[in-house]
């Protein structure tokens, strides 16, 4: 029978922690009500997180998030205002982030481009592009016969859709990049580029790949957050890029690696964080302080280097 890692107790017992402040704070925090809301709302930053893992995996940056979500966004929008269906949009919003995505993977591969400088001007262009549809008004035209509204409330298998497309995207990314070759590719394209490249992968394609779910999941978290706010805004992607990178590291930091539990770890702590600072009422700039914080502390405790020189302070120094 196989025990349990130390560091899922750790992660059982912050969470527990976590619960019991809160709740001693603000009485309806464990309330099911509550539990729910919290759910929802991790789907957007937990969807996010997850594509964003991939590009981690492979030891690169996305810095374009937040632009690729805004077009994302406004393409859904003027998709429901062209043709009111709601396949076509969602076709058309995931279909930008694939696209956007695929070019930060190409340009970072291929070109052999700097991936921060990449996405950074990639994400630029697409927020750009976001206002020119309807120079940066909201569309919410056809969003309730289209049914993307209901698609906040409306339960499949007892579930909310939100939290279902949630459980799926952790199912299909976990299966994906755990469970076989393929995923098991971009752990050895990000450790060891040269070896792979060897061995007959082509790391460039798993670059395009890995960026490119990056950004197709992107597009599904702008779904699930149209459906809740009800129209396509341009700064629909202000507010994700930041737990997006903090779950991804708070996760790895907590179970040890980047990986898909580790994400959704790391993101149910941020979720359960920011959930408890809304019922207290905390301004939003000391909740993003924390996050902040939570972020520069994950990083420097999944570093590498810091590890090496917990285990020996020489060989830091000596190089």
């Amino acid at each position: 029978m196989k025990i349990l890692h130390p560091r899922t107790f750790i992660l059982i017992g912050l969470v527990a922690v976590i619960a019991v402040v809160f709740q001693s704070l603000t009485p309806n925090y464990l309330s099911l009500r509550n539990l729910g809301g919290m759910l929802s709302a991790m789907a957007i930053s937990g969807i996010v997180a997850m594509g964003l893992t991939f590009v981690i995996v492979l030891r690169k940056f996305d810095l374009s998030l937040a632009g690729i979500a805004s077009l994302s966004a406004m393409t859904l929008g003027f998709a429901l205002f062209l043709y009111g269906n709601l396949w076509i949009a969602v076709v058309a919003c995931i279909g930008v982030g694939v696209i956007c995505g695929a070019i930060n993977g190409a340009l970072v591969g291929y070109g052999r481009l700097p991936d921060v400088v990449t996405t950074i001007a990639v994400g630029s262009i697409a927020y750009g592009m976001a206002f020119v549809y309807n120079g940066g008004a909201d569309f919410s035209k056809n969003f309730f016969s289209s049914g993307i509204v209901a698609m906040n409330y409306t339960k499949v298998l007892g579930m909310k859709v939100p939290i279902l497309l949630l459980l799926m995207t952790a199912i299909f990314t976990g299966f994906l990049l755990h469970m076989t070759r393929y995923g098991q590719a971009f752990y050895a394209a990000g450790e060891n580029p040269v070896a792979t490249r060897f061995s007959g992968i082509s790391v460039n394609r798993m670059m395009i790949a890995g960026y490119a779910l990056c950004g197709a999941l992107v597009g599904l978290a702008m779904l699930i957050q149209i459906s809740g706010i009800g129209s396509s805004r341009v700064t629909a992607g202000g507010q994700i890029l930041l737990p997006a990178y903090t779950s991804v590291y708070l996760g790895a930091a907590l179970l040890g690696r980047a990986s898909i539990p580790a994400t959704i770890a790391g993101s149910l702590v941020m979720t359960m964080l920011l959930n408890g600072f809304t019922l207290m009422s905390v301004p939003y700039y000391y909740s993003d302080a924390v996050v902040s914080l939570v972020l520069i502390t994950a990083i420097v405790l999944f570093d590498p280097r810091i590890l090496i020189y917990l285990k020996s302070p020489r060989r830091l120094v000596t190089g």
